[in-house]
């Protein structure tokens, strides 16, 4: 009879710790989620605000066209490629290459403020600027917080006795959102004429 009861007793402590491990490992997974949504919300929140930069630079830089045509050709491509809310991790790669070539089209719209002083003193244009600035670091914390849940996420995945529940639960490794190589590269800085 005791023995009996100490049999049931590992019994159900091997359960809750598989149960546990298992919820941790979809815990994990949830976390690694949420933090590309982040992403897909700071996205969307830039996409909103374009127009409205891309309306008001016109009227003082119409030769211009060019990079603010850029500019919302590839806020449309990241409205069409944002529209699966559960992307693979080859599209998050494109989404966040698109990404990338939004913000670097949006500095060279910041830089035309520098050659129209009426532009820079618009009160709407700083105002948009102001924002976009700061939905470039909302985009910028929410990759850093993506990698560190997906650092999370793996190491849970990888550890044991996790890995024996997350191969039995079909958990999959996440890919960590990678700089480009062309942002890695130190910048050359001149002061020559």
């Amino acid at each position: 009879m005791v023995g009996m009861i100490i049999a049931l007793i590992v019994i159900v402590v091997i359960v809750i710790a598989i149960v546990s491990m298992y919820n941790g490992l979809v815990k994990a997974r949830t976390y690694t989620q949420e933090s590309w949504s982040q992403i897909s919300v700071q996205m969307k929140r830039r996409n909103d605000l374009i127009p409205n930069l891309v309306n008001t630079v016109k009227g003082y830089a119409a030769h211009e066209k060019d990079t603010l045509s850029k500019v919302v050709a590839l806020r449309n491509q990241l409205v069409d490629q944002t529209d699966n809310s559960a992307p693979s991790t080859k599209q998050r790669e494109e989404i966040m290459k698109t990404s990338n070539q939004i913000s670097d089209s949006l500095k060279s719209i910041f830089a035309l403020s520098e050659s129209y002083p009426d532009l820079k003193a618009n009160q709407e244009f700083t105002k948009l600027m102001e924002e976009l600035t700061n939905t470039e670091n909302k985009i910028a914390y929410s990759r850093q917080l993506y990698n560190s849940s997906v650092a999370s996420y793996n190491i849970k995945l990888q550890s044991f006795p996790n890995n024996l529940i997350a191969g039995m639960g079909g958990f999959k490794p996440v890919d960590y959102l990678q700089v480009p190589e062309e942002e890695t590269k130190n910048p050359t800085v001149s002061f020559d004429k």
